[in-house]
């Protein structure tokens, strides 16, 4: 059994992004994503569906052109294949869960 204290694992670069795998296995991936204030990920899609659980920090989460504001404790489901895009507006941490 591995455990892990997320807040343990927020760090923030300079610029840009940190990425950290949480967990893998062939249900589920769990990586922790730490956003640098300014920095956004352009709009893609995922063969998978996908949740995101905000840390903390605030950005605003672009869903299928639905604006989602990004703030502590919020949690966005994605449909495998939703058009996506983010930006951080402050140092923003979330989880993102990719469902197999």
């Amino acid at each position: 059994m591995k455990t892990e204290n997320i807040n343990e694992l927020i760090e923030y670069p300079e610029q840009g992004i940190v990425s950290k795998s949480i967990i893998k296995n062939s249900k589920i991936e769990i990586t922790l994503f730490c956003m640098t204030a300014g920095t956004d990920i352009s709009e893609h899609t995922s063969t998978r569906q996908g949740i995101v659980y905000v840390l903390e920090g605030n950005g605003t989460f672009n869903l299928e052109d639905k604006k989602i504001k990004m703030e502590k404790g919020m949690i966005i489901n994605m449909q495998s294949n939703a058009k996506h895009s983010l930006k951080a507006e402050e140092n923003t941490s979330f989880l993102l869960m990719l469902l197999k």
